[in-house]
């Protein structure tokens, strides 16, 4: 429609071997009237030249930046009123662009929207199903009025973006959690984010149990705990929901008790009364698990999942009396500071 707004799709790339082309395949064949900038963040391989052979715009960065500046990079370059990021991983559903552009379209007041990955990820291995169906089913149960953004399929008014400085690029170097503390921002502005459930897209990445790991735990268990913890408030928004953080630490107390039950079986009972309430809280993820792939899957994903509670909380805690004793710390120097002056 002639009011739709125009969509500049923004993807930063370094590196993307066979998965960037056809994320790139399923763009064009989309037919909407859109531009297209890719970001190439100091790439060794053919990922500029296969952009460029597929006639969309290239920026380049002299050196290795992250996506975070790749990003901000295409949002200044770019046209459109409306700037769609999509990572260079992923392949888009035919009226993804189109599905963009209605809802801002429909919805003045609409600063961004982002969706989820769908239930069909590409790689067919265990561990890589398991993380792409968890972020899908995590995303399909959050509420629409979101907290924070997505960067795999994310959009956001361009004028709003530049207004509030972008991604911050200087703390997130690496990729991390720059489009998450970007939401943060925006919030705090005032300004709505929506997540559109129906808005899915196909991840293509494959993942392995120690590139999973070191994700979850320094990519955003990390990062994301510092910042919540700087802002002072835990948003009760996908993982950081009241329902996950209950789930944490009930998992973590069950283990505990399990391990005290090695010296009186006292402690055994309780334990299996937690571990059965953390899969009873977690009833509707482990069913759809179960739906989708089957009682082996089921099963080593719930193991996952237990798992992923262990580390993601045992980080925040870790984050937490770090936190505690840099305050700690502050507080005292600032004291010493006044007795001397």
């Amino acid at each position: 429609m002639s009011d739709s707004p125009y969509i500049s799709v923004i993807i930063p790339v370094r590196n993307g071997g066979a998965h960037f082309d056809e994320c790139l395949s399923a763009l064009l064949a989309g037919g909407e009237e859109c531009e297209i900038i890719v970001v190439d963040d100091a790439s060794t391989d053919e990922s500029a030249n296969v952009a460029r052979r597929r006639g969309v715009k290239v920026l380049q960065l002299d050196s290795r930046r992250g996506p975070a500046a790749a990003r901000n990079r295409g949002a200044r370059e770019a046209r459109g009123s409306v700037l769609l990021f999509i990572d260079a991983d992923v392949r888009v559903r035919a009226e993804t662009v189109a599905k963009v552009a209605e809802h801002f379209r429909r919805n003045a007041n609409l600063t961004a929207l982002f969706g989820s990955y769908d239930d069909a990820p590409a790689s067919a291995d265990f561990v890589s199903q398991y993380k792409n169906l968890s972020h899908h089913f995590v995303h399909q149960q959050a509420r629409p009025q979101a907290e924070t953004f997505w960067t795999g399929c994310g959009a956001v008014r361009r004028e709003a973006f530049l207004r509030i400085g972008g991604f911050d690029e200087e703390r997130y170097a690496e990729p991390s959690i720059e489009d998450i503390e970007l939401g943060y921002r925006l919030r705090r502005e005032g300004y709505a984010i929506l997540l559109d459930r129906e808005l899915q897209v196909q991840h293509l990445k494959r993942w392995t149990f120690s590139s999973l790991l070191r994700a979850d735990i320094f990519k955003r268990a990390v990062p994301w705990s510092n910042l919540m913890l700087e802002r002072g408030h835990l948003t009760n928004d996908l993982n950081t929901s009241m329902h996950e953080r209950a789930c944490a630490f009930a998992t973590i107390s069950a283990l505990t008790l399990l391990a005290l039950g090695f010296a009186s079986p006292f402690f055994l009972v309780p334990a299996l009364l937690l571990l059965i309430s953390v899969f009873i809280l977690n009833r509707k993820m482990y069913s759809f698990f179960l739906r989708r792939r089957g009682v082996l899957f089921l099963a080593g994903a719930a193991a996952l999942h237990l798992l992923y509670y262990c580390y993601s909380s045992s980080v925040f805690a870790l984050c937490y009396m770090t936190h505690i004793l840099r305050r700690r710390k502050t507080t005292l120097a600032a004291g010493e500071f006044e007795v001397s002056g």
